[in-house]
């Protein structure tokens, strides 16, 4: 087992990883921007560096940095957490260049899966079912061609990089183009890459993830699904688990297509493989993350397993002491993202110092954050400051606690996205979980909701 980490990341991912590395004994190092300096995770870690301005890519980003302190430490392995390197392949092979441990997958697999285009033929080899489209389209005229092939609506989508940049709805032909090159010139900017392909854009749909486990000796484990449908601009808010939409048979389908999607590359570590399930109860393959999910939480309330320590055990090369006749799902989980944003006012991202932080609780009530009372909240980085998740043993149940601890949460100080959570999870399509992908902007749409 490593005796000190590096966590390559902030806020309260890093937070999390250090909690985890304490109870397992693990020495860790914090790495920081100069605005972080009075971040949560600098003062827990056991070490702290900084890194560089405030700026990701002159901190954050910066591998040369993040390395040089990794060796300067003696660090023997990096956590990357979720966001900035964690997909990042160059990172994963500098890592192993320097003889320090990736805690992630290969970088092999990192790349073959976040080229979107080249996770698509991987998967519809190994029998996974993908969303009907086309492979990477060079230039506007073969996009046409493509795209009357495929029928409109369709979706212009990046191969590289996520978080719903890149991607383009198209209604009609007469509207592909401008598409096509708004998508490649937002990808070239975004990843460096400019490549899109096309693919036929379903709806309505839920966005189903399947929780993956996988060791060194071939283990292979699938910790059940998340519904992740309550989303704004591609970006989730809620996610609970089970889904409300999966009985048991539709479940041992997904579970098997994400387990060979996992045996196709040869996985090792955390990932999540990302489904669409349509009006028919029939499953796409949209891609795979190859790090932990921010949405990790709501597997673990409902399987009693924790994800960090498992990414690190395997990373050091320990086997599964479990098989999948073991994974029991037990209960019901909610996760609501507590964004410092103002929904009022087009959702503009707010900052400043927290003067009040109530934080709820009680038995199954978990706040995962970095903030504290007198935390400044700095301008450069994303929106997100915890994560409100609660389990109890019925979904109805579950939903109560969810919206009784969110009217206990108090963070002053900032705007931030409480209120609308607490909206959300009363709507009458939430309470029966036939939401879908695009329930958010639907509910949205209204100005007078938002005055």
């Amino acid at each position: 087992m490593f005796s000190k980490i590096l966590i390559a990341n902030r806020g309260e991912i890093a937070v999390r990883i250090i909690r985890a590395c304490k109870e397992m004994g693990i020495a860790t190092v914090a790495v920081y921007s100069e605005a972080d300096r009075d971040a949560l995770h600098v003062s827990f870690a056991d070490e702290s560096i900084c890194i560089g301005p405030a700026p990701a890519r002159e901190s954050y980003l910066d591998m040369q940095a993040i390395l040089s302190a990794a060796v300067l430490s003696g660090a023997e392995a990096i956590h990357p957490g979720y966001g900035l390197l964690s997909e990042n392949p160059r990172f994963a092979r500098l890592c192993a260049e320097c003889g320090i441990v990736f805690i992630g997958p290969p970088a092999e697999v990192i790349e073959r899966m976040g080229d979107k285009d080249e996770a698509r033929r991987t998967m519809r080899e190994a029998g996974v079912p993908v969303v009907p489209g086309c492979d990477i389209v060079q230039n506007e005229q073969a996009a046409l061609a493509a795209a009357r092939e495929i029928g409109f609506p369709l979706l212009v989508k990046a191969r590289s990089g996520g978080g719903g940049r890149g991607i383009r709805l198209v209604e009609r032909e007469d509207a592909l183009v401008p598409a096509f090159l708004a998508a490649t010139s937002e990808a070239s900017s975004a990843f460096g890459d400019g490549a899109v392909y096309l693919e036929r854009f379903l709806s309505p749909v839920k966005h189903i993830e399947m929780q993956l486990l996988c060791d060194n000796f071939g283990g292979v484990v699938c910790l059940g699904e998340r519904e992740c449908s309550m989303q704004r601009k591609n970006q989730k808010l809620i996610e609970e688990s089970p889904s409300p939409a999966v009985d048991e048979g539709l479940r041992v389908q997904m579970m098997a297509a994400a387990v060979s999607a996992a045996k196709a590359v040869s996985y090792r570590g955390v990932g999540t493989v990302e489904f669409l399930l349509d009006t028919d109860r029939r499953f796409y393959f949209m891609e795979m993350n190859t790090r932990l999910q921010v949405e990790h939480p709501v597997t673990e309330m409902v399987t009693g397993m924790d994800l960090v320590k498992w990414q690190i055990r395997v990373a050091a090369g320990l086997a599964m002491d479990f098989t999948q006749e073991d994974i029991h799902l037990n209960g019901h989980a909610i996760e609501c993202r507590i964004n410092a944003e103002d929904p009022r006012h087009g959702f503009r991202p707010s900052c400043g110092t927290v003067s009040l932080l109530h934080i709820p609780g009680g038995p199954w009530v978990r706040f995962d954050t970095a903030l504290y009372q007198g935390y400044q909240i700095p301008p450069f980085y994303d929106s997100m400051v915890g994560k409100l998740i609660v389990h109890a043993q019925t979904r109805a149940e579950a939903i109560r606690k969810m919206n009784a601890a969110l009217c206990e949460t108090v963070i002053d100080g900032i705007q931030n996205n409480r209120e609308l959570q607490i909206e959300l999870i009363s709507e009458p399509a939430f309470r029966d979980g036939s939401y879908t992908t695009d329930f958010v902007n639907r509910y949205l749409e209204p100005a007078s909701r938002l005055k």
